[in-house]
């Protein structure tokens, strides 16, 4: 499926405006599954926003408006990451499968008559889960989130080939630290150790995504608003 190459700049999108966009591509699909991926730096709200789309789609097009797969789910293991020694590089590129997430958005293009289990990525355990959410035939748009969709990487720039619109979801930069720092003291990281690993790992990790902010197969950029 290809994507659409004309970039557009927007700011401050709201709940309403994105879900109109994401059901105007799903009608586009003229019956096919749709995969609308949304990329952008760690903290930025892409999970939230993904989930509230599929939420707000299901509420007024039906349980088969849409469903939610997230790159998290492709983490790879933490006794794979001390295998290959990147425990400390958690959430980097290397340290997700790419291959089988691939695999599985063509899986799910691909195969429309019987469901499609998908993992998760557990913040409790800090693991990934399997079968967490499913894809249930005659599903029409496919919501997929993570930070590398939209970058030039091996293995990455093979998601352009499967997704049908990319958007680049964007918050300011220390509100998405915030974010993130909260995000690691609820793991049980003290506050020190919360603000260490978003300084060294997470932080990093934003600038390797942000230099696909302005790549030409990215549809839309903005920074979600939520419902306002």
């Amino acid at each position: 499926m290809a994507l659409m190459s004309e970039a557009l700049t927007f700011r401050g999108m709201n709940t309403e405006e994105l879900t109109y966009l994401a059901r105007e591509l799903t009608e586009r699909g003229r019956g096919g599954r749709v995969v609308l991926g949304l990329a952008g730096p760690p903290g930025a709200g892409k999970s939230t926003l993904a989930r509230v789309l599929v939420e707000e789609l299901r509420r007024r097009y039906g349980p088969l408006a849409a469903a939610y797969v997230p790159l998290d789910g492709f983490h790879l293991s933490n006794a794979q990451l001390e295998r290959l020694g990147l425990t400390s590089r958690k959430g980097s590129p290397p340290t997700f499968d790419v291959h089988g997430y691939v695999a599985l958005l063509r899986r799910l293009v691909a195969e429309g008559d019987h469901d499609v289990y998908v993992p998760d990525f557990d913040r409790t355990l800090d693991e990934p889960v399997a079968a967490r959410h499913v894809v249930r035939p005659g599903t029409a748009l496919v919501v997929t989130e993570g930070n590398y969709l939209a970058c030039e990487l091996p293995g990455w720039s093979e998601v352009r080939e499967v997704v049908d619109e990319l958007w680049y979801v964007d918050a300011e930069v220390e509100e998405r630290r915030r974010r993130l720092v909260e995000r690691q003291s609820a793991g049980g990281r003290t506050p020190e150790e919360a603000r260490e690993w978003v300084r060294g790992n997470d932080m990093p990790n934003a600038e390797i995504v942000e230099a696909s902010r302005d790549a030409p197969w990215v549809k839309r950029r903005f920074h979600w608003s939520g419902h306002d």
